[in-house]
C-alpha cells in the first residue's frame, strides 16, 4: 500500500520573495526533500497546485490589505500546521515603517486617486491575525534553520532553532567585538542568533536581521551606544529598520522618538 506523502504549501504576502527564494537555494537538499514531501503549492517554483487541506504552510511576508487579512485566515484553516518565514511575516517586516506615519497622507501623495488605493493602516505580521505555529526569523532566513523547521513539522518533533543572541555566534566563531574593541554600534547583544554573526565577521556592526533575541535589555544598549556617539535620532533609526514593528525594538525606538535631534 503507498503512503501519501505530508503536503507542503508555500504562500507570499507584502514581501521581496527573499525567503522563498532561500528555500529554492537549498539545491540539493530541497531535491531530496522533494522526494519525501508533496509540493502542494510554491507559485515561485511551479505551477502546479494541489487543493488543500496541507500538512505544512510556509507563509512570507506581512499583511497589509483588507484581502491579505481575508486570505491568510483562509490559508489558516486549511493548513495543519503554519510557520511564518522572514522578518515581514514575523514582525512586519521594513514596510512597517508605515505604522510609525500616516499612510492617508502617503496615498494623498503617491497616487493620483488615493480613494483607489485599499490598504490597511498598518503592515501586520501573520500572528496578529492567525495562530501560528512557528515564527522563523531573518531578513532572510537562514537556509539551513528553514530546511530544520520543515523537518521538524513534518516529523512531529519542536524545531532546534537557537533563541541566543548574535554575540555568542561571534564569540563562537572567534571574532573580535567589533563595538568593544573600534566602537563600532552594533545590535548583536539583542538579536537572536541564526546569521552566523555574517556582519561582525566582515567588520561591521549586527543590524538586527533577525530581530530581538528573548528578553532583550534594549535601554541597556542604547545606552551603550550613547556613550560611542549616537544621538537620539540615530538611535531611534538604528531599531528601524528590517524589524520596526518587532515589540522589543519598536518600543525602544518609540523611547527615543521625542526630540529625537537632541
Amino acid at each position: 500500500m503507498r503512503v501519501q506523502r505530508p503536503t507542503l504549501a508555500v504562500w507570499k504576502f507584502a514581501s521581496c520573495d527573499g525567503c522563498q527564494l532561500t528555500l529554492l537555494d537549498c539545491e540539493d537538499a530541497l531535491l531530496a526533500l522533494a522526494d519525501t514531501i508533496r509540493i502542494a503549492h510554491f507559485p515561485e517554483a511551479s505551477s502546479a497546485r494541489v487543493e488543500g487541506p496541507w500538512d505544512l504552510s510556509l507563509v512570507e511576508g506581512s499583511i497589509t490589505t483588507p484581502e491579505d487579512a481575508e486570505r491568510i485566515r483562509e490559508i489558516r484553516r486549511a493548513s495543519r500546521h503554519l510557520v511564518t518565514i522572514g522578518a515581514c511575516a514575523t514582525s512586519g517586516g521594513i514596510q512597517a515603517l508605515r505604522n510609525f506615519a500616516d499612510v492617508e497622507a502617503f496615498t494623498r501623495q503617491v497616487y493620483a486617486r488615493p480613494d483607489w488605493i485599499q490598504t490597511l493602516a498598518t503592515s501586520d505580521p501573520i500572528a496578529a491575525h492567525v495562530p501560528v505555529d512557528f515564527e522563523l526569523r531573518g531578513c532572510p532566513v537562514d537556509k539551513g534553520q528553514l530546511l530544520e523547521v520543515i523537518n521538524a513539522f513534518l516529523y512531529g518533533r519542536r524545531p532546534q532553532i537557537p533563541a541566543s543572541s548574535v554575540c555568542e555566534e561571534c564569540k563562537r566563531a572567534g571574532h573580535v567585538c567589533v563595538m568593544v574593541a573600534h566602537g563600532t554600534p552594533c545590535l548583536g547583544p539583542v538579536t537572536q542568533a541564526g546569521c552566523g554573526a555574517l556582519c561582525p565577521g566582515c567588520h561591521r556592526g549586527c543590524y538586527g536581521c533577525f530581530g530581538p533575541k528573548e528578553t532583550p535589555n534594549a535601554p541597556a544598549l542604547s545606552a551603550q551606544l550613547s556613550q560611542l556617539g549616537m544621538d537620539r535620532g540615530q538611535l531611534l533609526r538604528i531599531y528601524r529598520t528590517f524589524n520596526a514593528n518587532a515589540n522589543p525594538f519598536r518600543e525602544e525606538s518609540l523611547r527615543h522618538e521625542s526630540d529625537p535631534d537632541h
